[in-house]
This record gives structure tokens, C-alpha cells and sequence, in this order.
């Protein structure tokens, strides 16, 4: 009997050693992991900072990633043909790319756009506590004001900026009620961050929906045990995955055994 007993453990530990060795060499997988700690990580530091703050990076970022974009885009704007072409023609084509611009006025239009609507958007989701159509429409308005300071086109022309800022407003808010209408954002839930995190580690995120069906939330992880995941029908492998991460766990492990 107790050679069975024995014998089932090992096989248990070396099917539980075998699908943590599968996991450690995808290196795909695991850069994903990596990716995912490291923004949660970022998303954590950067809400417990004063909203000037928080407006500042965020703003920032924005005005990196559309500098990015517009540079990008700038450089993979066709030339102009310079014989075969209509005069009328030529000189519309002349206006539009001088409106346009090359990649760094691009970069610069890009990045006013993005920044400013990162960060107006940001300001409100911290104020109303919440993203919704009138976030998104200000937001909107502020990189419509903002790309009409920055434009060369648009110089010291107000009802230009009204004009531009309102047709952003516009578009905006149409995109917006067209994504609540077609899907529906996935909000992470602050009980199950820390359960989440531990499953993608895993390679078990799939399970996270069985956690929050029976109500294992991050402070009962340190209370789990095998009957608890099999009663929200988490599979024997799985499961003993889950348990051999939380005793390895020092924080996880130190909450267990002060409980005890």
C-alpha cells in the first residue's frame, strides 16, 4: 500500500516537473509572461502617483508612440511624380503634400494628436473615475485644438482650431459608440490581479474564469487547497501546479503559515 502511495506521488511529481519544463522553454511564452508582470507592474507604480504625474507619463508615452506612427507613415508616403502628370493635377498634389508634410512634420502633428488625447483622457478617468463617451469626445476636442497649434496650415486661424477640434470630437465620439456596440472591453478585475498574474505564469489562464466562479479572490490564495480547486472543476495536473506555486510562494507560503 504504501509503495502505491509512494509510487503515485512520484508519478504526480514528475508529470507536475514535466509541464513546468514545457512551460520554461517557450521562450514565446514566456516573453509574453515577462511582458505582462512587467505592464501590470508599470499599470500598479503608475496609479498610486499624484494625477500630475500620471498626466505626464501618460502624456508622454502618447506623444512617443504617435511620433512614432507619423514618422512611419511619413516615410512611406509615395513621391510625387515629376513627368506624365496633369499641371492641375501636380499642383494638387503639391498643395496636399505641403498640408501633409514629411516625416518629422508628421511626427510632430502624430505626436500632439496622441499625447494630448492620452493625457486629457487620462485627467478625466482619474476625475470621473470612469471612460466614457464625454471622456473620449474632450479628449478628442483637446488633440483637435492641439494639432491645429501645431499645424503649419492652421496659424493663428481660432475658428480653424474650433473647426478641426470639433470634427475630431465628432469622429471620435462615432468611433467610440461603434466599439460599445461591436465589442465589449475586457475589464481586469482588481480581487483576482494577483490570481490572474499567478495563471499566466503558469500557462493556466484559461482557469481564471473557475477562480472567479467560485469566488477565489486574492486573499483566499493562500488558503487554497486541492478540494477547494477541484470543486470550481480545475483538472488533477492543473491543480497541483497551482499548489506547488503557492508553497513556493515566500509571500503566499508566509500568509499560509501564519494563518495556521
Amino acid at each position: 500500500m504504501g509503495k502505491d502511495v509512494g509510487g503515485e506521488k512520484k508519478k504526480r511529481g514528475d508529470g507536475e516537473t514535466m509541464a513546468v519544463m514545457s512551460l520554461q522553454q517557450n521562450p514565446i511564452q514566456q516573453f509574453q509572461v515577462k511582458f505582462k508582470e512587467a505592464e501590470t507592474g508599470f499599470k500598479s507604480w503608475l496609479s498610486k502617483q499624484k494625477l500630475p504625474v500620471e498626466a505626464a507619463v501618460v502624456t508622454a508615452m502618447g506623444g512617443v508612440q504617435g511620433a512614432f506612427i507619423g514618422g512611419l507613415m511619413g516615410t512611406l508616403s509615395p513621391e510625387m511624380p515629376q513627368t506624365g502628370v496633369d499641371p492641375q493635377a501636380m499642383a494638387s498634389l503639391q498643395q496636399t503634400q505641403a498640408l501633409v508634410g514629411g516625416p518629422l512634420v508628421q511626427a510632430r502633428n502624430f505626436a500632439a494628436i496622441t499625447g494630448v488625447n492620452a493625457g486629457i483622457a487620462c485627467v478625466m478617468k482619474r476625475i470621473r473615475g470612469k471612460e466614457d463617451l464625454e471622456s473620449a469626445v474632450v479628449a478628442a476636442f483637446g488633440s483637435g485644438v492641439a494639432y491645429s497649434l501645431v499645424s503649419a496650415g492652421l496659424q493663428g486661424q481660432p475658428m480653424n482650431a474650433i473647426t478641426t477640434a470639433a470634427g475630431f470630437s465628432l469622429f471620435q465620439g462615432i468611433f467610440f459608440k461603434l466599439g460599445e456596440r461591436f465589442s465589449k472591453p475586457s475589464v481586469e478585475d482588481p480581487y483576482y490581479t494577483r490570481a490572474r498574474s499567478m495563471l499566466l505564469k503558469l500557462g493556466l489562464e484559461k482557469y481564471e474564469k473557475n477562480f472567479k466562479k467560485g469566488l477565489l479572490a486574492d486573499p483566499t490564495l493562500p488558503l487554497l487547497t486541492d478540494s477547494a480547486l477541484k470543486d470550481v472543476s480545475i483538472p488533477p495536473g492543473p491543480r497541483l501546479l497551482i499548489l506547488d506555486h503557492i508553497q513556493r510562494d515566500p509571500e503566499l507560503k508566509g500568509k499560509r503559515g501564519s494563518r495556521g
